[in-house]
């Protein structure tokens, strides 16, 4: 692969031909892989080839980030806008195929866009428990002269049953305080800390904390769809407890793999291109470097732009 041409300053996170070379080593065939060989693996193959491969149960949250609904290069996998009707068929032969490796308490969470969501819904109201649409705020993009920007994206949450993990305290988002107030002369709802006034905050359905990966940043990569780690962390820790089984079946650059890493969880990510593949064994040898998510400290997230993110950042 030809390298592109990067500023001196720019941290994103890619793989050469050589590393390839030498990372592919590790990745799992789908022939390879047996029942006591799947965890914490990257997994080079095709979803419903590799489903049929991991045991039945074994898997506590599946996060979906699948194609959108787009014509979307993905290296050796071009995606071309569907129907309506294709689409969702297409949804739901990769989510039956997930199915049977959820465990009973299991939770799912699926990416997608404004027009992919009422598909997404459809397939997930047939056979889950659909639990709330999750609206995040995506500041990247073009604008346009004759419509809305398109500045959101949504995630599904749903559960296999009505016995399901939600850890609300973990996922808590500690906000700077605007209006103090004090009821006599003690605050309330907000502490006064070396960094400024906040409170804890209920986690939402609208996530407006989120901060697209940059060229600064270690996190960002070339792949054209990648999500923020800080957005996985917020799915992952309310749906999942630490050594818990976290499955993405479009593993892309890996992100999902590298936050389960992180966060203490254990993870199978599966994906169909090589080189994205590589990409997340070498994220993942980053993590155990560095194991900071940014926007996430001291055990809650805070704020976009708020003091101790920044400090987090760098």
């Amino acid at each position: 692969m030809a390298e592109k041409k990067r500023a001196r300053n720019n941290r994103t996170t890619f793989v050469t031909d050589e590393e390839v070379k030498i990372l592919s080593k590790r990745l799992l065939k789908v022939s390879d892989v047996r029942a006591d060989n799947f965890l914490n693996k990257t997994i080079l193959g095709n979803v419903e080839e590799v489903a049929k491969k991991i045991p039945k149960k074994s898997v506590d949250l599946l996060f979906i980030d699948p194609p959108y609904n787009l014509n979307k290069d993905f290296g050796n996998n071009n995606f071309r806008v569907k129907s309506h009707a294709e689409y969702e068929r297409l949804f739901e032969v990769w989510l039956l195929a997930l199915l049977p490796s959820l465990k009973e308490n299991a939770s799912v969470y699926v990416c997608c866009d404004w027009k992919s969501s009422p598909m997404i819904f459809n397939v997930l109201d047939r056979h889950l428990v659909v639990r709330n649409r999750i609206t995040w705020e995506r500041e990247k993009g073009r604008g346009s002269l004759t419509n809305w920007k398109n500045c959101s994206e949504d995630v599904w949450f749903a559960t296999v049953s009505n016995d399901y993990k939600f850890n609300v305290d973990a996922v808590k988002l500690k906000r700077k305080v605007i209006a103090p107030y004090k009821v006599d002369g003690v605050a309330k709802d907000w502490e006064d800390g070396e960094d400024g006034k906040f409170r804890l905050t209920h986690p939402s359905n609208l996530w407006t904390d989120i901060t697209i990966p940059f060229w600064s940043m270690p996190e960002n990569t070339d792949h054209p769809t990648q999500k923020p780690e800080k957005l996985v962390a917020k799915a992952i820790l309310a749906s999942s407890d630490e050594g818990d089984v976290v499955l993405d079946p479009f593993l892309g650059s890996g992100t999902t793999s590298v936050v389960a890493k992180k966060l203490n969880r254990q993870y199978i990510g599966i994906e169909l291109n090589e080189e994205y593949c590589c990409l997340a064994e070498k994220r993942l040898d980053m993590a155990m470097d560095d194991p900071a998510i940014q926007g996430y400290f001291g055990g809650v997230f805070w704020e976009r732009n708020s003091l101790s993110e920044q400090k987090n950042d760098k």
